[in-house]
């Protein structure tokens, strides 16, 4: 019998509209949109809905506006099926979503905890002074040498922040040194490398004074073993003890997230289904390249899950009845 696996989107999928329809549906599932607003003592939730975007980008506003929809989707899949993973990962921001629905803390203290991540990324860079930079259909090992190139030329930061596939690695670091990777790339017969619209330059040594923020905050957190274990970001492996996850998340801020690699292992384990919870279907397309054989669903509004059978998933059926969203893998 295969495995399943929840996911929970990162920093990029937010959109205006995201967990609106979630949040029409009231009960517990609405309950989550109000503890949000509660949280951040602001209608965050009127932002997601209603925009502007510009606003609803702000790395502060994003990172809790997910991590709410997420867990909104999660809470409704569960209602209505029951539901229960064998793993849980998030991408960057995206794994407080997964630590909470694996019982590590609260719903709230994860929504807290990833709006005060954000203030303190934005801050821990003057604006201008770092950049990020998506590397496509690149060899691993040669963005990790144009990386080392730039910062020895120009003396500054330059490292990759986001394995996500074979085909997607993300950089970052000062906006020189980054500025100078993508010549070098592009000078290499790189056809596809561009410069990131980002509030900061995000999992890359830069971000230390966040970690730093985050690491207090989170020694002040409750947080228990989880019921069932994280494939963590920073290893790419599973983790399940308390200690592990609160060392992790504070590392997390300025290591490299390894998707692939945390994918890759999610397989090997025998997960062959899996669940992105929360806002679009970016997670989705990147299983298209990572695991071509695994079947990926997608639940952003109640009609993603409405008529899903969790004994269908559960038994590696093919078809599911329903209006369940598949992605095409």
């Amino acid at each position: 019998m295969g495995k399943t696996a929840f996911l929970f989107p990162g920093q990029g999928a937010q959109d205006v509209g995201m967990g609106q329809e979630l949040s029409r549906l009231g009960g517990q599932v609405g309950e989550i949109f109000t503890m949000a607003d509660r949280v951040v003592n602001f209608s965050l939730t009127r932002l997601m809905f209603e925009g502007p975007k510009e606003k609803l980008t702000w790395t502060e506003n994003a990172q809790p506006a997910l991590v709410t929809t997420g867990l909104a989707a999660l809470q409704y899949l569960t209602e209505r099926t029951g539901l229960e993973p064998d793993y849980v990962a998030g991408h960057s921001l995206g794994e407080y979503a997964a630590i909470a629905a694996a019982g590590g803390f609260s719903k709230e203290d994860a929504i807290r905890l990833v709006r005060l991540r954000g203030q303190s990324m934005r801050e821990a860079v003057p604006p201008g002074k770092g950049s990020m930079a998506a590397m496509m259909n690149m060899e691993c090992d040669a963005v990790e040498e144009v990386c080392r190139e730039a910062a020895r030329e120009t003396g500054g930061i330059c490292v990759p922040a986001n394995y996500n596939t074979s085909a997607q690695i993300v950089i970052s670091g000062h906006k020189e040194a980054v500025d100078r990777a993508l010549e070098l790339a592009k000078a290499r017969g790189a056809r596809r490398c561009v410069a990131l619209a980002v509030a900061a330059p995000f999992h890359c040594p830069l971000m230390e004074p966040a970690a730093r923020v985050m690491e207090k905050a989170l020694e002040e957190t409750e947080i228990h073993d989880l019921r069932v274990p994280l494939i963590a970001n920073v290893t790419g492996e599973a983790v399940q003890s308390a200690d592990d996850v609160r060392h992790l998340l504070v590392k997390q801020v300025t290591a490299p997230v390894r998707w692939q690699d945390s994918m890759e292992h999610l397989v090997e384990l025998g997960v062959d289904t899996f669940i992105e919870l929360g806002t679009g279907r970016v997670l989705s397309g990147m299983l298209k390249r990572i695991a071509a054989q695994a079947r990926v669903y997608a639940v952003n509004v109640p009609e993603d899950v409405d008529g899903l059978s969790s004994d269908a998933i559960l038994m590696g059926q093919s078809e599911v009845v329903g209006n369940v969203k598949r992605a095409l893998v």
